[in-house]
């Protein structure tokens, strides 16, 4: 495998993706509040702006190959999930809570693809 010129991000990367993929974390630590190991404070605002504003995720995942994930497989996968994404924040916007994103009907298949993505870059 090639070395990566970020992996602390890839960490990061991966810690959003395990947030974005189980409800009943979701639930506890976003919507409830309660702290969960070393983290104090999580939401969902954190994963997005990782994704769309801290990364070049959002808009050119192929670019970060090399920089944090390891190849087109993974910049493809990642691109699925923000697609996912993308179609949710289009339909309802971005200035809902997370409790009420959460509770959209629509967001199985973010908890679903966010699963499969994970499953990827392991």
């Amino acid at each position: 495998m090639i070395n990566l010129k970020y992996p602390i991000m890839r960490q990061e990367l991966l810690d959003y993706l395990r947030g974005l993929s189980d409800f009943d974390y979701q639930r506890r630590v976003w919507v409830d509040g309660q702290r969960e190991g070393s983290i104090e404070h999580d939401e969902l605002n954190y994963a997005v702006h990782f994704l769309y504003d801290d990364t070049a995720l959002a808009k050119n995942p192929r670019s970060t190959i090399g920089v944090f994930l390891y190849d087109v497989a993974e910049a493809d996968a990642v691109e699925m999930l923000v697609s996912v994404l993308d179609g949710i924040f289009q339909k309802y916007g971005t200035n809902l809570s997370d409790s009420q994103y959460i509770g959209l009907p629509e967001w199985t298949s973010v908890i679903q693809a966010a699963q499969w993505v994970l499953g990827r870059l392991r």
